[in-house]
């Protein structure tokens, strides 16, 4: 689907509380309300004078067509609408939106300021890339706002507390569970960005447009993410454009995004892969010091270091959900891999060689596969 952004805002400074978004620069929204405001001024009633009428006759024939502009306005917007040539899914002939569900007699765009405050984000299973979240969401408009029916394009709330409902103003207290699918290409250093997404779901851009407050779009005094640091908030708000439902779908909907970003902490990861990874490549290597007629001890260093190696790294990508991608992780498994091979491959070449080049295979082994093994597992920690 296309996404076309309204408005946008750049993202927060690090911390957990009392922080504010930066104002988010203009865009070509401008030109749908110039558009939105061209169709509203269309459909006002006629101030042209009746040329054959009296003044009396003027002033009546212009109370009548202000009543049926009422009227129009106070219609549901489908019903204003009329069949096509074509017969089907029913037009509008006036506006610049010739949806069912446009509604070219509301008159002015409310805008609605949309703040969303984050009180706590639990059960953040990456594997699925679900969190559960508690906020709290306000709406606040220039003008009444129409009907709203609010959705969450990529979650579902499970409880929903009304704590105002006015034209103007609306507050709500929302309880879900989202979804945010987790790149993983840094692994185990990865950052998260967690969504809450929110749509209004029954009227479009010619009635109502969200903007982000960004006074008043924050965190929790105390708020954390168990396992995790925050490192940024952003907000923005988007024209979401579907794809074509309908004949004639051409209506966008107005969509509020609110992004926390995350990160892992980098003591768990550098002691949780980082670290067993690289004893098991230093306890191979004691096998380089290990004479040729120990060669039952200097084996020994090496397939069982692959066995742990290959065990370790099957451990790791079973809390990880299958990707398409390397992470960071298995890049250092790969190096892990190449070190142990060349350990074992030194130990190979005993067997290969006559037994009174056995000192020189021994002497190169100490000499070669040490500082190799090093340059190896360098390149594969910084990749």
């Amino acid at each position: 689907m296309l996404i076309r952004r309204l408005e946008a805002q750049e993202p927060r400074a690090r911390g957990a509380g009392g922080r504010t978004l930066p104002p988010a620069p203009a865009d070509r929204a401008a030109a749908l309300d110039a558009g939105i405001a061209d169709a509203a001024a269309s459909a006002a009633p006629s101030a042209k004078d009746d040329a054959k009428g009296t003044k009396k006759d003027e002033k009546g024939d212009k109370g009548d067509k202000g009543d049926k502009g009422d009227d129009k306005q106070g219609e549901d917007q489908i019903d204003t609408a009329v069949v096509g040539a074509d017969g089907g899914v029913p037009v509008h002939t006036d506006g610049p939106f010739r949806s069912p569900f446009a509604h070219p007699y509301f008159g002015q765009v409310a805008t609605v300021r949309v703040a969303l405050v984050m009180n706590d984000v639990s059960q953040y299973d990456i594997m699925k890339g679900s969190f559960v979240a508690d906020f709290y969401l306000s709406l606040t408009s220039d003008r009444p706002m129409p009907s709203m029916d609010l959705i969450f394009p990529n979650g579902k709330a499970e409880s929903k507390e009304v704590i105002a409902d006015k034209p103007t103003f609306k507050f709500y207290r929302f309880t879900g569970t989202f979804f945010s699918p987790p790149d993983l290409r840094h692994y185990p250093f990865d950052s998260q960005q967690l969504e809450v997404q929110i749509e209004e779901n029954t009227e479009g851009i010619d009635q109502i447009r969200l903007i982000p407050d960004r006074k008043h779009t924050s965190l929790e005094n105390g708020f954390e993410v168990t396992g995790w640091d925050v490192s940024y908030l952003e907000a923005r708000a988007l024209v979401h454009d579907y794809p074509d439902r309908f004949d004639n779908d051409d209506l966008y909907y107005s969509r509020y995004i609110f992004r926390l970003g995350i990160h892992r902490y980098g003591t768990s990861a550098l002691f949780t892969v980082f670290v067993p990874a690289i004893v098991i490549v230093l306890i191979s290597l004691m096998g380089m010091w290990v004479t040729p007629d120990e060669m039952e001890v200097r084996s020994n260093s090496g397939a069982p270091m692959l066995a742990g190696a290959v065990l370790f790294h099957f451990a790791l990508m079973q809390q990880l959900p299958a990707v398409s991608y390397m992470t960071r992780a298995d890049k250092l498994m790969m190096g892990v891999y190449l070190s142990l091979l060349l350990g074992m491959v030194s130990t190979w070449a005993f067997f290969l060689v006559d037994e009174h080049h056995r000192d020189a295979i021994y002497l190169w082994a100490r000499r070669v596969v040490p500082p190799v093994t090093f340059i190896v597992m360098v390149i594969a920690c910084v990749a």
